[in-house]
């Protein structure tokens, strides 16, 4: 399926999970929200089992506060699953093989110097996302957001001020279809290549951790890196996450089952927990 009908579904669905959101004590009917996307029952039937897989029902189970209290309650301890991978190990995220490779002191003393960095926009099932790879490993995948690339690229020009910026949309492509393949799981490794605290890098790490269709709080998240008096902290280092969806900051909610801020937006957090959950209980 072309990823242009995806993106184009998208804004769609993002605008039915807020149309919901508003109404979460109510439950609107499939009727009712189809109305308000201006679309027949049948054609939003079809759309919500094209974009995740499922149907409405399945899909929107996904959204309450009482699912994301229970997922809680199931999840196994970051700390053991820390203590069996090794947080300083390469991390496996269980759609893809993750390995997060930090930035070295020397790299980032130098901007860049000699570093090539490619880029490109690519439609994603969530919206338009501004990706960028060096020869090691994707060192950022935003969400444009309403955003121009040029916001994304003077950013990467800030941190890397040596570095010599080629746009390439053949070469960041086949991450784009390892991540959102819809048939057979891709074994190919993926590379990051991130520029953090040491703080922000265990942090990143602990998150690879968490299970698709899962999710963790931001203390157990703190417990894993061995600060368990750090849930703040973790909540920032979250928050500058440089790549969304690989290093999985929207699977950390609140203890209360809320799901809490996210940098691009609530209702894309709310898509992208419903999607994942729709997808891990699809055969294969």
């Amino acid at each position: 399926m072309p990823m242009k009908n995806r993106m184009s579904d998208y804004e769609r669905i993002a605008e039915a999970i807020s149309f919901i959101a508003g109404r979460v004590n109510s439950q609107p009917t499939l009727q009712e929200v189809a109305v308000h996307l201006h679309l027949s029952p049948f054609h939003f039937q079809r759309l919500f089992c094209r974009w995740a897989g499922v149907t409405p029902k399945r899909f929107l189970q996904a959204l309450t506060v009482e699912r994301a209290k229970q997922l809680l309650s199931e999840s196994k301890p970051l700390l053991e699953v820390a203590d069996s991978l090794g947080l300083s190990s390469g991390s496996r995220l269980y759609d893809h093989f993750v390995h997060l490779e930090a930035v070295t002191p020397g790299e980032y003393k130098t901007g860049g110097a000699g570093l090539i960095i490619q880029y490109a926009v690519h439609d994603t099932p969530f919206g338009e996302a501004f990706i960028a790879i060096t020869p090691r490993g994707i060192c950022n995948l935003s969400f444009l957001e309403g955003t121009k690339i040029d916001g994304h690229l003077a950013d990467l020009y800030k941190k890397w001020p040596h570095a010599v910026f080629h746009a390439n949309h053949q070469s960041t492509l086949e991450v784009i279809k390892a991540m959102f393949a819809t048939g057979r799981k891709s074994d190919r490794q993926i590379s990051l290549h991130v520029s953090g605290t040491n703080f922000q890098i265990n942090v990143w790490k602990a998150l690879l951790q968490i299970p698709p269709a899962r999710v963790a709080s931001y203390s157990q998240v703190a417990a894993a890196i061995g600060h368990p008096d750090s849930a703040r902290a973790v909540g920032q280092a979250v928050g500058a996450n440089p790549v969304a969806l690989l290093i999985p900051c929207h699977r950390v909610i609140q203890q209360s089952g809320r799901l809490g801020g996210y940098h691009w937006g609530e209702t894309r957090k709310q898509a992208i927990h419903a999607w994942e959950s729709a997808r891990n209980e699809l055969p294969g």
